[in-house]
């Protein structure tokens, strides 16, 4: 049986194997693999482990999860559960242990352990006024490992620096550890503090607290409770797994019954603060960095919210015309950061949401520059000027091409 010390080598080899390793994959009939800046790379153990065996990864999702009987109820009633692991000092890992074909698999997700600040991450200064809302929901979208929780992190961080207030976290798992600094924290773990999100917000609303982070807004409960919360003089912190924001609004809207729509529109257009969206890109010359969309709130967006989009009227067209004030679409981030060196050409044209808007920009960056934007300057008509008057008083000219 494999004991704790022996999965902290493994994990430890694998830390070491590569640069900049953000997850680690277990699977059965593989080897140990890591994913490093966006590729998966086999990992070589001594004694080396070629291939995993049913075994292995049993053993090791066994001492991933340790005694806690909520997970292993999870994973044998539902297939798979979520849990974190402390790995000494080093690292702490979000896990996922999963049945597939039989066998367990295990992502275990690699966690920070310094918290990030706003300008660490070099995020647009525009989110420095985040930390300064007093109620209302702000949302950080984007897919899996887009880096939300490490925006939501810094976002705290501010607060804590500045603010003595309560701050209530409801998490699956925790994965930054705050100090008290100036504000006072108490972290929840789904799973081993509360059962769900739901169940814990509501909770949280009797613990006084002035913000509230909610890890996922994952059902139609949670938002409900959590617009509640944002009305009564809270600010509610969450995600949600959206492209951008019109999406975002779309998805909360689905989530409820089209005779409660209406009202749902109401009370997010006077609940809701920011929306704030990731991608994580390929960096050129190696690595990653975020393009960020970026939407606050005001008569025009708050209108939108309530009429829906219309003509004219899209969250796109509002948040693109309101770039002077700090807002952006992901396509005026693209552009930033292709003008910036930051990106090549091609991952802009390939993370972008309006392919043409940003050729377009991109064209008229080159034009900026004095470069060539299309060879059509380079093509000559060569041909052949006959002039006859085929019987008739005019004559012809034909014009016969090479």
């Amino acid at each position: 049986m494999m004991r704790r010390p022996e999965l902290d080598h493994i994990l430890n080899t694998m830390l070491d194997s590569q640069p900049e390793v953000s997850d680690l994959l277990f699977t059965v009939d593989r080897p140990l693999q890591v994913e490093a800046c966006g590729e998966l790379k086999p990992v070589t153990l001594d004694p080396p482990i070629e291939k995993l065996t049913p075994y292995h990864t049993e053993a090791i999702a066994l001492n991933l999860i340790g005694e806690n009987q909520w997970h292993l109820q999870d994973l044998m009633r539902k297939g798979s559960c979520d849990t974190s692991y402390q790995l000494g000092d080093r690292a702490r890992f979000r896990v996922n242990v999963f049945a597939q074909r039989g066998h367990y698999s295990i992502v275990c997700r690699k966690l920070n352990t310094q918290i990030p600040t706003l300008a660490t991450l070099k995020h647009p200064e525009i989110l420095t006024h985040i930390p300064k809302e007093k109620t209302g929901l702000v949302l950080v979208t984007g897919a899996t490992g887009s880096g939300k929780s490490t925006t939501l992190a810094a976002i705290l961080n501010e607060v804590n620096l500045t603010k003595a207030v309560h701050i209530v976290t409801l998490e699956d798992p925790v994965e930054f550890v705050y100090p008290n600094v100036r504000a006072t924290f108490n972290q929840r773990e789904q799973g081993t503090d509360f059962d769900n999100f739901a169940g814990g917000l509501r909770a949280a609303l009797r613990q006084a607290p002035k913000i509230i982070l909610v890890g996922e807004m994952r059902d139609r409960e949670t938002v409900s409770i959590a617009l509640s919360a944002a009305e009564t003089g809270h600010l509610v912190l969450s995600t949600l797994h959206t492209i951008d924001a019109g999406q975002t609004i779309n998805r909360i809207l689905g989530m409820f019954d089209p005779d409660e729509q209406e009202q749902i529109r109401a009370r997010l257009a006077d609940s809701l603060r920011w929306i704030v969206g990731q991608r994580l890109v390929p960096k050129a010359g190696g690595g990653r960095h975020p393009l960020l969309e970026i939407m606050g709130s005001n008569l025009r967006i708050q209108e939108t919210v309530r009429l829906g989009e219309s003509e004219g009227k899209s969250f796109y067209e509002i948040i693109e015309a309101s770039y002077a004030f700090g807002w952006k679409t992901f396509d005026q981030a693209a552009l930033e950061a292709y003008q910036d060196g930051k990106i090549t050409e091609e991952t802009a044209l390939l993370y972008c949401s309006k392919r043409g808007v940003v050729t377009r920009g991109i064209d008229n960056m080159r034009k900026a520059r004095g470069e060539m934007t299309s060879n059509v300057g380079s093509l000559r008509m060569k041909g052949i000027i006959e002039s006859s008057t085929n019987g008739n008083a005019t004559p012809t000219l034909t014009v016969k091409l090479r």
